[in-house]
């Protein structure tokens, strides 16, 4: 579904139709974190990390804090491996074990070094 951002992402929720008025974020969120808010879309990395990765394996943990002195909120993702249970250090790459697990991708990296710049 469309973000009031104008992203696309599986986990944010809207329903207006007939007088009703929900918005909300269905990512789950850390111990600590604040309520969302619909303005937390404008910063939120997650429509950019489920773009650039599609893998039914990565569980996200979003948690929303305030910033130095209460001003501003700041929104951080966690990132784990369903499959494997490990934590996943770069979430727009996806989990390293299951990367390993694709011969394709292999492939395709050794395809890459192998192309001789002219």
């Amino acid at each position: 579904m469309r973000t009031p951002a104008g992203q696309e992402c599986s986990y944010y929720y809207e329903d207006f139709h007939r007088g009703r008025n929900v918005q909300e974020c269905r990512i789950p969120k850390g111990d600590r974190s604040l309520a969302w808010q619909p303005k937390d879309c404008a910063r939120c990395p997650v429509p950019d990390i489920l773009r650039a990765n599609s893998s039914p394996h990565l569980r996200l943990e979003l948690t929303i804090s305030t910033r130095f002195l209460g001003f501003g909120r700041k929104l951080e993702v966690r990132a784990t491996c369903g499959k494997h249970h490990i934590p996943v250090p770069n979430p727009y790459t996806g989990c390293p074990e299951c990367n390993q697990e694709r011969p394709g991708l292999n492939l395709f990296a050794q395809a890459l070094e192998d192309i001789d710049p002219e």
